[in-house]
């Protein structure tokens, strides 16, 4: 049965609702403006009634107050998320394809195309004019070293590019960890908080918080469910187990642990491709494994800095291992290559030493050496490491690469493009040059030759490397793809071959630079070597090799036409990353707008709110004093 004084308890409960009301409707009003912050609401019910033992059964006992929790959406939680992990990559890839873009534009003055344009016009065809001027060999020469200072000025910069790329990606770890460990921090005080029964509604709005800004630099999966009493499995006590998984489902906070990531610079003779800088970051588990960054799922700003670094169009080195043999303290792998990148020397990317990936195994290699049988078949045999013997004899067949396959054309990509086109721009005018004969009568030399260094100081390369025996060809023929069948070729990346000679270190021969007059102008024939200064056929084959396509193709185009190829897949990229950021940033707003129509604080909503919270406490105080005028009437004036 009620007490005489239940209806003051209903009123005081009726009193105490509308305060907490008020404060919370205060609450969001103040954090209107702040970011993260979710507007929040009281929940309330009915009190339990109590029996009367009347004929009117029960009595109402008030309200009672359960809580105050946020008013959050997990829907478009997870919506932004996912288009902020899409934001995050494009952002990145817009960023740095613009100023690859910047690097290879072509303004008609400076660029690939006016120098490549001079080095016919004022160069070649000036020496076809002015047979025997040796002022006009000298100008040849002066629009050449231009050509090389382009490439050599392109890679240069796609060098600082790539350690620019490298820097952030280890700016972007760091970030990953320091989050982690706010994470980790704010699971810890929100289980203890929520353990006591109450709810940590301005601590989840951190957390959450700090998974959106996570979402931006790599894909984030939260899972978090309730932890139940191993005593009483019905009963929840309130706490959570609270997980985040980035990369494709990888653990970096798990409750109150959490897994730190760390970047670990390559040494200098471990490098994937040949171009690469030193000291690439690879991601590892703190004292665990690799970071695995070669998923499909992962994104965010963290995927793309790793796709525009190593990004390599999917053309990985791969194959499968047919023979291994133990040579001189070192064993020898023979991996068989099917790939049409990996049979043509031209489009060669592998380093000169580094790790090699063979049936989910490690191993360190320090050199290779590309073999092309007289049935044409191609495989490249790797020689391991001093000490790298772990399961060798048993990886016949098994599956071996090096570095991953990246379907995107990042820095390795116009890394190769311009190596490539070097390759065969140089054997072609090297092998016209020094099959001909100088104004007089002396054997030609080559014009392009590259720099290298060794323990005795820096040398220039003559790409003498030819075949060992006479079943085998010369070396230059792979590069030239002029290669015979019935014979073998073998090219090793330590011989004085074209794979030696890249963008970065393509230089003009010495002694031709100094003395123009070394240039093999005269074909080879009779005729054009001793009639003097009329016949000029040499320069004539180098004017049709840099303009007709047949002479020498690149990409199916011809050797001016390089820009034009290079540029095309740039400006195709960049675009492409353009066009989604700006996609990506509408659906950003949209999806921001969505959330805050939920969980926003809406100031003219929460003003209305004010005033019928105020109207609900004005009524509860009239109540309380109502009760308190009859319960005077009844104390002080009856029952005397």
């Amino acid at each position: 049965m009620a007490s005489t004084f239940f209806g003051l308890n209903i009123a005081a409960s009726g009193l105490r609702a509308a305060n907490a009301s008020l404060n919370t409707a205060a609450n969001n009003i103040s954090n209107a403006d702040t970011k993260g912050y979710s507007r929040q609401r009281v929940l309330q019910q009915a009190a339990d009634p109590l029996r009367a033992f009347a004929a009117y059964g029960c009595a109402g006992a008030g309200v009672k107050t359960l809580a105050i929790e946020r008013v959050r959406n997990e829907f478009y939680d997870v919506k932004y998320r996912e288009n902020e992990t899409n934001y995050g990559e494009y952002s990145s890839k817009n960023y740095y394809m613009q100023l690859i873009q910047d690097y290879f534009d072509d303004d008609g003055k400076t660029g690939f195309s006016a120098i490549f344009t001079n080095m016919k016009t004022v160069g070649t065809q000036e020496v076809l004019k002015n047979p025997g001027d040796a002022t006009s060999k000298k100008d040849f020469m002066g629009t050449v070293e231009k050509l090389v200072e382009y490439f050599n000025t392109s890679a240069k910069n796609l060098e600082r590019l790539q350690k620019d790329v490298n820097d952030e990606i280890k700016v972007k770890v760091d970030a990953i960890n320091s989050i982690a460990t706010e994470i980790q921090t704010l699971n810890k005080q929100i289980n203890v908080i929520e353990l006591s029964g109450s709810k940590a509604n301005e601590l989840r709005d951190k957390r959450d918080l700090l998974v959106d800004q996570l979402s931006k630099i790599v894909d984030v999966e939260v899972i978090e469910h309730p932890i139940y009493d191993t005593n009483d499995p019905d009963r929840e006590t309130g706490a959570t187990r609270y997980m985040v998984r980035i990369a494709g489902g990888q653990t970096l906070v798990d409750n109150n642990k959490r897994y730190e990531l760390e970047c670990r610079a390559r040494e200098t003779n471990n490098k994937v491709n040949q171009s690469d800088i030193t000291g690439l970051y690879d991601i590892y588990w703190v004292g665990g494994d690799m970071f695995n960054t070669a998923n499909s799922r992962m994104g965010g700003e963290l995927a793309g800095l790793l796709k525009l670094r190593d990004g390599n169009n999917g053309e990985s080195f791969y194959g499968e291992v047919g023979q291994t043999q133990l040579v001189d303290g070192k064993w020898q792998v023979k991996i068989d290559v099917t790939a049409e990148h990996l049979k043509d020397l031209n489009k060669c990317t592998l380093a000169g030493a580094g790790t090699i990936n063979i049936g989910n195994t490690l191993y360190k290699y320090d050199g290779w050496t590309f073999n092309r049988d007289a049935d044409g078949n191609c495989s490249y045999t790797i020689t391991l490491a001093q000490g790298q013997v772990n399961g060798i004899p048993n990886m016949l067949g098994k599956n071996a690469s090096v570095g991953s396959s990246i379907d995107y054309q990042g820095i390795p990509y116009y890394q190769e493009q311009m190596n490539e086109w070097l390759r065969l721009f140089a054997q072609s005018m090297n092998s016209i040059l020094k099959s001909g004969y100088t104004d007089d009568g002396k054997p030609g030399c080559q014009m392009f030759t590259y720099d290298y260094n060794d323990e005795t100081g820096t040398h220039e390369g003559l790409f003498d490397h030819k075949g060992q025996d006479a079943d085998s060809g010369n070396s230059e023929d792979l590069f030239s793809g002029k290669y015979e069948d019935g014979k073998t070729y073998e090219v090793s990346n330590l011989s004085d071959s074209y794979y030696r000679l890249t963008a970065g270190n393509v230089t003009v021969f010495d002694a031709l630079k100094a003395n123009p007059e070394l240039l093999g102008v005269k074909g080879v024939d009779e005729e054009d070597k001793t009639e003097g200064e009329s016949q000029y056929g040499n320069m004539k084959l180098l004017l049709e090799t840099m303009t007709d396509d047949k002479k020498l193709s690149f990409r199916g185009a011809n050797a001016g036409e390089f820009l034009t190829c290079v540029l095309g897949d740039i400006t195709l990229a960049a675009g492409s990353a353009q066009t989604f950021e700006e996609s990506y940033l509408i659906l950003q707003k949209s999806l921001d707008n969505q959330r805050l129509s939920i969980s926003g604080v809406d100031e003219d909503e929460e003003a209305l709110s004010v005033v019928h919270l105020q109207d609900s406490y004005t009524l509860a105080c009239k109540m309380i004093s109502t009760f308190s005028e009859i319960y005077d009437r009844l104390i002080l004036e009856t029952g005397v």
